[in-house]
């Protein structure tokens, strides 16, 4: 039960929060790449891609991680597949977009906002 203290008392932000500063940053990291952000927080009932965005006729999957600088290693196999389903969940939906090809990359933002882009992480799993 609350107490009418808890109630006037700042709560702390959680992991959406911080999760939402990590896809803004991303966001405007990848623009100033040029990238077009076609999509973002695209959900399925087994996953979610963070941005979806063109890299000239590439179509790009992101996952954002925020936190450490070694944020990308919270990529394991089982989240990679994750996101591929997810990605030809949108394909399925929304169509190329009029892209050539497609890859997933990962983007790791620190606490102090710098940005560390991994591009096609798909060798990473033995694709």
């Amino acid at each position: 039960m609350k107490t009418i203290s808890s109630l006037f008392l700042p709560s702390m932000p959680n992991s959406s929060y911080y999760g939402q500063i990590g896809e803004d940053v991303a966001c405007k990291y990848l623009k100033s790449l040029k990238y077009e952000i076609v999509n973002r927080n695209f959900r399925t009932r087994l996953g979610e891609i963070d941005i979806i965005a063109l890299d000239g006729r590439t179509l790009v999957f992101v996952e954002v991680k925020y936190g450490s600088k070694d944020a990308y290693l919270r990529v394991n196999k089982r989240k990679f597949k994750r996101i591929v389903f997810t990605a030809k969940e949108f394909l399925r939906n929304f169509g190329d977009l009029g892209s050539n090809s497609y890859r997933v990359d990962v983007i790791s933002v620190s606490k102090d906002r710098s940005v560390e882009h991994f591009k096609d992480i798909a060798s990473d799993f033995g694709r």
